[in-house]
Protein backbone atom coordinates (compact mmCIF):
# COMPACT_ATOMS: atom_id res chain seq x y z
CA UNK A 1 0.00 0.00 0.00
CA UNK A 2 1.19 3.28 -1.22
CA UNK A 3 1.23 6.60 0.52
CA UNK A 4 -0.51 9.54 -1.04
CA UNK A 5 2.05 11.83 -1.33
CA UNK A 6 6.14 10.75 -0.66
CA UNK A 7 8.31 10.73 2.69
CA UNK A 8 10.76 13.22 2.31
CA UNK A 9 13.73 10.50 2.64
CA UNK A 10 13.68 6.85 2.91
CA UNK A 11 16.98 5.21 4.37
CA UNK A 12 17.57 1.92 3.66
CA UNK A 13 20.29 -0.11 6.14
CA UNK A 14 19.80 0.56 9.75
CA UNK A 15 23.56 0.07 10.76
CA UNK A 16 25.86 3.13 12.13
CA UNK A 17 25.31 5.28 9.16
CA UNK A 18 22.11 4.33 8.17
CA UNK A 19 20.52 4.89 11.58
CA UNK A 20 22.88 7.95 12.29
CA UNK A 21 21.32 9.48 8.93
CA UNK A 22 17.28 8.56 9.53
CA UNK A 23 17.77 9.84 12.99
CA UNK A 24 20.01 12.76 11.70
CA UNK A 25 17.18 13.75 9.01
CA UNK A 26 14.12 13.28 11.45
CA UNK A 27 15.64 15.22 14.12
CA UNK A 28 15.90 18.36 11.20
CA UNK A 29 12.01 17.72 10.90
CA UNK A 30 11.96 15.93 7.39
CA UNK A 31 9.47 12.65 7.14
CA UNK A 32 12.13 9.83 7.42
CA UNK A 33 11.43 6.40 6.98
CA UNK A 34 14.59 3.44 7.38
CA UNK A 35 14.40 0.03 6.36
CA UNK A 36 16.11 -2.69 7.87
CA UNK A 37 16.15 -6.57 7.35
CA UNK A 38 16.65 -7.02 11.15
CA UNK A 39 16.53 -5.73 14.44
CA UNK A 40 20.19 -5.68 15.87
CA UNK A 41 20.67 -7.48 19.39
CA UNK A 42 20.60 -5.45 22.20
CA UNK A 43 24.26 -4.49 23.53
CA UNK A 44 25.56 -6.22 26.44
CA UNK A 45 28.13 -4.90 28.67
CA UNK A 46 29.30 -8.51 29.33
CA UNK A 47 29.39 -9.22 25.80
CA UNK A 48 32.15 -6.81 24.03
CA UNK A 49 31.84 -6.30 20.37
CA UNK A 50 34.67 -7.49 19.00
CA UNK A 51 33.79 -4.60 15.61
CA UNK A 52 35.62 -1.73 17.26
CA UNK A 53 35.91 2.13 16.07
CA UNK A 54 38.41 4.49 16.32
CA UNK A 55 35.91 7.02 16.58
CA UNK A 56 36.91 10.67 15.75
CA UNK A 57 35.67 13.95 17.20
CA UNK A 58 33.64 15.33 14.23
CA UNK A 59 31.29 12.13 14.48
CA UNK A 60 31.78 11.92 18.03
CA UNK A 61 30.49 16.17 18.05
CA UNK A 62 27.41 14.38 15.26
CA UNK A 63 25.73 12.01 17.15
CA UNK A 64 26.34 14.35 20.39
CA UNK A 65 23.98 17.11 18.34
CA UNK A 66 21.96 14.16 17.27
CA UNK A 67 21.46 12.96 21.54
CA UNK A 68 23.22 9.80 21.74
CA UNK A 69 26.92 10.39 22.37
CA UNK A 70 26.49 10.81 26.16
CA UNK A 71 24.78 7.37 26.06
CA UNK A 72 27.44 6.09 24.69
CA UNK A 73 30.13 7.45 27.22
CA UNK A 74 28.04 6.11 29.77
CA UNK A 75 28.02 2.68 28.98
CA UNK A 76 31.64 2.01 27.75
CA UNK A 77 34.03 4.57 25.82
CA UNK A 78 37.84 4.54 25.91
CA UNK A 79 38.90 7.83 24.93
CA UNK A 80 42.70 7.85 23.24
CA UNK A 81 45.54 10.12 24.17
CA UNK A 82 47.98 9.22 22.14
CA UNK A 83 49.23 7.68 18.92
CA UNK A 84 52.53 5.38 18.35
CA UNK A 85 53.61 4.09 14.82
CA UNK A 86 56.31 2.24 14.23
CA UNK A 87 58.17 -0.13 11.62
CA UNK A 88 59.53 -3.76 12.66
CA UNK A 89 62.52 -3.47 10.39
CA UNK A 90 63.69 -0.43 12.77
CA UNK A 91 63.79 3.37 12.74
CA UNK A 92 61.77 6.26 13.53
CA UNK A 93 58.60 6.26 15.29
CA UNK A 94 55.72 9.01 14.52
CA UNK A 95 54.14 9.63 17.36
CA UNK A 96 50.77 11.81 18.08
CA UNK A 97 49.71 13.46 21.42
CA UNK A 98 45.99 14.52 22.36
CA UNK A 99 48.51 17.64 24.47
CA UNK A 100 49.48 18.99 21.06
CA UNK A 101 46.48 19.74 19.63
CA UNK A 102 45.28 21.18 22.81
CA UNK A 103 42.97 18.75 23.53
CA UNK A 104 41.71 15.72 26.14
CA UNK A 105 41.66 13.00 23.56
CA UNK A 106 42.28 12.29 20.05
CA UNK A 107 39.75 10.16 19.90
CA UNK A 108 37.55 7.03 21.04
CA UNK A 109 37.75 3.17 20.89
CA UNK A 110 33.74 2.45 20.62
CA UNK A 111 32.08 -0.65 19.99
CA UNK A 112 30.03 -1.10 16.97
CA UNK A 113 26.83 -2.84 18.50
CA UNK A 114 26.72 -0.27 21.22
CA UNK A 115 26.62 2.97 18.95
CA UNK A 116 23.95 1.14 17.02
CA UNK A 117 22.08 0.12 20.48
CA UNK A 118 22.12 3.93 21.16
CA UNK A 119 21.38 4.87 17.50
CA UNK A 120 18.40 2.47 17.30
CA UNK A 121 17.20 3.67 20.75
CA UNK A 122 16.81 7.53 19.83
CA UNK A 123 14.86 6.88 16.63
CA UNK A 124 11.24 5.99 17.44
CA UNK A 125 10.78 9.73 19.49
CA UNK A 126 12.31 11.16 16.46
CA UNK A 127 9.19 9.75 14.53
CA UNK A 128 11.23 8.17 12.53
CA UNK A 129 8.81 5.52 10.94
CA UNK A 130 11.26 1.79 11.36
CA UNK A 131 9.97 -0.69 8.65
CA UNK A 132 11.50 -4.15 10.38
CA UNK A 133 12.34 -6.60 9.36
CA UNK A 134 11.59 -5.65 5.34
CA UNK A 135 13.85 -6.02 2.67
CA UNK A 136 13.51 -3.97 -0.43
CA UNK A 137 12.85 -6.06 -3.88
CA UNK A 138 12.40 -3.58 -5.96
CA UNK A 139 13.41 0.12 -7.22
CA UNK A 140 11.18 2.16 -9.39
CA UNK A 141 12.09 5.99 -10.48
CA UNK A 142 8.89 7.81 -11.34
CA UNK A 143 8.21 8.96 -14.61
CA UNK A 144 8.11 12.62 -13.22
CA UNK A 145 11.91 12.72 -11.87
CA UNK A 146 10.02 13.85 -8.67
CA UNK A 147 10.73 10.69 -6.64
CA UNK A 148 11.38 7.11 -6.30
CA UNK A 149 9.47 4.22 -5.07
CA UNK A 150 10.33 1.16 -3.16
CA UNK A 151 8.85 -2.40 -3.25
CA UNK A 152 9.40 -3.86 -0.08
CA UNK A 153 9.38 -8.01 0.55
CA UNK A 154 6.14 -7.62 2.12
CA UNK A 155 4.51 -6.15 -1.01
CA UNK A 156 4.10 -2.72 0.79
CA UNK A 157 5.47 0.10 -1.46
CA UNK A 158 7.50 3.33 0.13
CA UNK A 159 7.93 6.75 -2.37
CA UNK A 160 9.70 9.54 -1.23
CA UNK A 161 11.98 12.55 -2.73
CA UNK A 162 15.72 10.86 -1.74
CA UNK A 163 16.28 7.38 -1.27
CA UNK A 164 19.67 6.52 0.66
CA UNK A 165 21.32 3.31 0.37
CA UNK A 166 23.25 2.85 3.53
CA UNK A 167 23.24 -1.14 2.87
CA UNK A 168 26.62 -2.04 3.30
CA UNK A 169 29.35 -3.27 0.68
CA UNK A 170 26.96 -5.41 -0.40
CA UNK A 171 23.98 -2.94 -1.45
CA UNK A 172 21.14 -4.19 -2.64
CA UNK A 173 20.19 -0.30 -3.26
CA UNK A 174 22.91 0.28 -5.28
CA UNK A 175 22.15 -3.29 -7.29
CA UNK A 176 18.87 -1.76 -8.08
CA UNK A 177 19.85 1.79 -8.99
CA UNK A 178 22.38 0.48 -11.59
CA UNK A 179 25.80 1.80 -10.07
CA UNK A 180 28.58 -0.43 -10.54
CA UNK A 181 31.60 -0.29 -7.34
CA UNK A 182 34.28 -2.69 -8.51
CA UNK A 183 36.62 -4.20 -6.18
CA UNK A 184 40.22 -4.63 -5.49
CA UNK A 185 40.67 -7.83 -3.18
CA UNK A 186 43.88 -7.39 -0.98
CA UNK A 187 44.21 -10.95 -0.64
CA UNK A 188 44.38 -10.26 3.11
CA UNK A 189 42.31 -10.56 5.76
CA UNK A 190 41.85 -8.29 9.45
CA UNK A 191 41.90 -11.00 12.11
CA UNK A 192 40.49 -8.90 15.46
CA UNK A 193 40.27 -10.39 18.96
CA UNK A 194 40.47 -8.76 22.32
CA UNK A 195 43.67 -9.21 24.40
CA UNK A 196 44.83 -8.76 28.47
CA UNK A 197 48.47 -7.94 28.08
CA UNK A 198 50.81 -7.10 31.47
CA UNK A 199 51.30 -3.34 30.88
CA UNK A 200 48.95 -0.76 30.62
CA UNK A 201 47.83 0.75 27.68
CA UNK A 202 48.45 4.42 28.17
CA UNK A 203 45.00 5.50 26.41
CA UNK A 204 46.96 5.09 23.47
CA UNK A 205 46.64 3.81 19.90
CA UNK A 206 49.81 1.31 19.17
CA UNK A 207 50.25 0.38 15.03
CA UNK A 208 53.41 -1.75 14.31
CA UNK A 209 54.22 -2.43 10.38
CA UNK A 210 54.99 -5.49 9.55
CA UNK A 211 56.16 -7.36 6.03
CA UNK A 212 52.97 -9.11 6.24
CA UNK A 213 50.99 -6.11 7.04
CA UNK A 214 50.36 -3.72 10.28
CA UNK A 215 49.43 -5.11 13.55
CA UNK A 216 46.99 -2.71 15.77
CA UNK A 217 46.24 -2.66 20.05
CA UNK A 218 43.68 -0.40 20.55
CA UNK A 219 43.09 0.62 23.93
CA UNK A 220 39.90 -0.93 25.81
CA UNK A 221 37.86 0.59 28.28
CA UNK A 222 38.35 -1.06 31.48
CA UNK A 223 40.22 -3.94 32.93
CA UNK A 224 42.81 -1.40 34.92
CA UNK A 225 44.12 -0.91 31.07
CA UNK A 226 45.14 -3.89 30.21
CA UNK A 227 43.16 -5.02 27.84
CA UNK A 228 43.10 -4.08 23.90
CA UNK A 229 41.70 -4.90 20.83
CA UNK A 230 43.82 -5.86 18.22
CA UNK A 231 43.42 -5.87 14.09
CA UNK A 232 46.30 -7.80 12.83
CA UNK A 233 46.70 -7.06 8.82
CA UNK A 234 47.62 -10.47 7.20
CA UNK A 235 47.70 -12.70 3.78
CA UNK A 236 44.59 -14.46 3.57
CA UNK A 237 46.43 -18.18 3.84
CA UNK A 238 48.60 -16.82 7.24
CA UNK A 239 45.00 -15.58 8.70
CA UNK A 240 43.82 -19.00 8.41
CA UNK A 241 46.63 -20.59 10.16
CA UNK A 242 46.52 -18.14 13.00
CA UNK A 243 42.72 -18.47 13.34
CA UNK A 244 43.02 -22.29 14.16
CA UNK A 245 46.45 -23.14 16.30
CA UNK A 246 45.87 -23.40 19.99
CA UNK A 247 45.85 -20.03 22.27
CA UNK A 248 49.19 -20.43 23.61
CA UNK A 249 50.66 -20.31 20.05
CA UNK A 250 48.77 -17.79 19.83
CA UNK A 251 49.81 -15.60 22.08
CA UNK A 252 53.65 -16.25 21.60
CA UNK A 253 53.41 -15.38 18.00
CA UNK A 254 51.36 -12.18 18.46
CA UNK A 255 54.05 -11.18 21.33
CA UNK A 256 56.35 -11.38 18.82
CA UNK A 257 54.84 -9.84 15.97
CA UNK A 258 54.33 -7.16 18.88
CA UNK A 259 57.50 -6.74 19.91
CA UNK A 260 56.45 -7.04 23.58
CA UNK A 261 55.84 -3.21 23.36
CA UNK A 262 52.93 -3.93 25.97
CA UNK A 263 54.39 -6.93 28.34
CA UNK A 264 53.41 -10.47 27.85
CA UNK A 265 50.39 -11.00 26.36
CA UNK A 266 48.43 -13.26 29.02
CA UNK A 267 45.12 -13.97 27.36
CA UNK A 268 42.97 -13.72 23.91
CA UNK A 269 38.88 -13.55 23.42
CA UNK A 270 37.84 -15.51 20.16
CA UNK A 271 39.34 -14.50 17.56
CA UNK A 272 37.32 -13.52 13.65
CA UNK A 273 39.35 -12.56 10.53
CA UNK A 274 37.17 -10.37 7.38
CA UNK A 275 38.32 -10.67 4.67
CA UNK A 276 39.94 -7.08 3.14
CA UNK A 277 39.25 -4.73 -0.34
CA UNK A 278 38.65 -1.32 -1.45
CA UNK A 279 35.79 -0.83 -3.07
CA UNK A 280 34.93 2.53 -4.41
CA UNK A 281 31.19 3.49 -6.34
CA UNK A 282 31.79 4.65 -10.04
CA UNK A 283 28.79 7.33 -8.49
CA UNK A 284 26.89 8.06 -5.52
CA UNK A 285 23.75 9.42 -7.05
CA UNK A 286 21.50 7.64 -9.78
CA UNK A 287 18.10 10.11 -10.21
CA UNK A 288 16.13 10.21 -6.34
CA UNK A 289 18.60 7.39 -4.90
CA UNK A 290 21.74 7.90 -3.34
CA UNK A 291 24.65 5.81 -1.08
CA UNK A 292 26.75 6.41 1.19
CA UNK A 293 28.78 4.50 3.92
CA UNK A 294 30.16 1.09 2.99
CA UNK A 295 27.08 0.79 -0.08
CA UNK A 296 29.52 3.61 -1.69
CA UNK A 297 33.35 2.96 -0.19
CA UNK A 298 34.89 0.42 1.62
CA UNK A 299 38.71 1.14 2.54
CA UNK A 300 41.42 -0.60 3.70
CA UNK A 301 41.33 -0.48 8.07
CA UNK A 302 45.02 0.60 8.39
CA UNK A 303 43.86 3.88 9.76
CA UNK A 304 40.33 3.13 11.52
CA UNK A 305 38.57 5.50 9.19
CA UNK A 306 35.74 3.32 7.93
CA UNK A 307 32.56 4.31 9.95
CA UNK A 308 34.44 8.09 10.27
CA UNK A 309 33.99 8.41 6.48
CA UNK A 310 30.40 7.14 6.44
CA UNK A 311 29.35 9.61 8.98
CA UNK A 312 30.69 12.49 6.98
CA UNK A 313 29.15 11.56 3.82
CA UNK A 314 25.85 11.55 6.43
CA UNK A 315 27.15 15.15 7.99
CA UNK A 316 27.52 16.54 4.79
CA UNK A 317 24.11 15.25 3.36
CA UNK A 318 22.81 16.67 6.47
CA UNK A 319 23.59 19.92 5.41
CA UNK A 320 21.96 19.80 1.62
CA UNK A 321 19.23 18.88 2.71
CA UNK A 322 19.10 21.39 5.80
CA UNK A 323 19.72 23.47 2.93
CA UNK A 324 16.71 22.98 0.80
CA UNK A 325 14.58 22.75 3.61
CA UNK A 326 15.15 26.34 4.40
CA UNK A 327 14.36 27.48 0.80
CA UNK A 328 11.41 25.36 0.54
CA UNK A 329 13.13 23.24 -2.19
CA UNK A 330 13.11 19.73 -3.23
CA UNK A 331 15.37 17.60 -0.84
CA UNK A 332 16.53 15.02 -3.72
CA UNK A 333 16.77 18.16 -6.11
CA UNK A 334 19.57 16.59 -8.77
CA UNK A 335 22.07 19.88 -8.13
CA UNK A 336 22.18 20.05 -5.08
CA UNK A 337 23.02 15.78 -4.96
CA UNK A 338 25.47 16.37 -7.46
CA UNK A 339 27.50 18.75 -5.85
CA UNK A 340 27.31 16.23 -2.55
CA UNK A 341 28.41 13.60 -4.41
CA UNK A 342 31.29 15.86 -5.96
CA UNK A 343 32.81 16.59 -2.44
CA UNK A 344 32.78 12.83 -1.01
CA UNK A 345 33.42 11.29 -3.66
CA UNK A 346 37.19 13.13 -3.84
CA UNK A 347 37.49 13.26 -0.20
CA UNK A 348 36.72 8.98 -0.20
CA UNK A 349 38.42 8.24 -3.24
CA UNK A 350 41.58 10.22 -2.08
CA UNK A 351 41.20 8.40 1.64
CA UNK A 352 41.46 4.86 0.07
CA UNK A 353 44.22 5.66 -2.55
CA UNK A 354 46.19 7.21 -0.10
CA UNK A 355 45.42 3.93 2.44
CA UNK A 356 45.83 2.09 -0.72
CA UNK A 357 49.47 3.68 -1.09
CA UNK A 358 50.48 3.09 2.74
CA UNK A 359 49.61 -0.45 2.46
CA UNK A 360 51.95 -1.34 -0.01
CA UNK A 361 54.88 0.37 0.88
CA UNK A 362 54.10 -0.85 4.78
CA UNK A 363 53.10 -4.43 3.93
CA UNK A 364 56.07 -6.08 2.10
CA UNK A 365 60.24 -6.77 2.48
CA UNK A 366 61.22 -5.44 -0.33
CA UNK A 367 64.63 -3.84 0.30
CA UNK A 368 64.04 -0.12 -1.05
CA UNK A 369 60.75 -0.16 0.66
CA UNK A 370 61.99 -1.40 4.21
CA UNK A 371 64.88 0.95 4.07
CA UNK A 372 62.81 3.55 3.61
CA UNK A 373 60.01 3.34 5.71
CA UNK A 374 61.23 3.59 9.24
CA UNK A 375 63.09 6.49 8.42
CA UNK A 376 59.80 8.19 6.86
CA UNK A 377 58.07 8.02 9.91
CA UNK A 378 60.85 9.30 12.05
CA UNK A 379 61.00 12.50 9.32
CA UNK A 380 57.48 12.78 10.07
CA UNK A 381 57.60 12.64 13.54
CA UNK A 382 59.73 15.41 13.33
CA UNK A 383 57.77 18.09 11.56
CA UNK A 384 55.39 18.93 13.90
CA UNK A 385 53.17 20.51 10.88
CA UNK A 386 53.14 17.07 9.31
CA UNK A 387 51.57 15.69 12.44
CA UNK A 388 48.97 18.20 13.05
CA UNK A 389 48.14 17.74 9.35
CA UNK A 390 47.25 14.04 9.36
CA UNK A 391 45.46 14.58 13.01
CA UNK A 392 43.32 16.90 11.26
CA UNK A 393 42.38 14.88 8.38
CA UNK A 394 41.56 11.67 10.50
CA UNK A 395 40.18 13.71 13.15
CA UNK A 396 38.04 16.00 10.69
CA UNK A 397 38.65 18.77 11.76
Amino acid sequence: MSRRGPLDVIVVGAGVVGAAAALAFARDGLEVALVESREPPRWREDAPDLRVYAFAPDNAALLDDLGVWRGVLDARAQPYRAMRVWDAAGGGELGFEADAFGRRELGWIVEHGLLVDRLWAALPAAGVRLHCPEQVVGLEQTPEGDSAELLLASGNRLRARLVLGADGAESQLRGLAGIEAPAHDYGQRGLVAFVDHELPHQATCWQRFLPTGPLAFLPYAGHDGRRSSIVWTLPDAEAERLLHIDEADFLRELGHAFGARLGAIAGVSKRVAFPLRRQLAQKYVSGRVAIAGDAAHVVHPLAGQGVNLGLRDIAALRGVLAGAQRRGADPGGATRLQRWERERRSENALAAYGFDGLNRLFSNDAVAATLLRGPLLGLAGKLPPVTHAFWRRAAGV
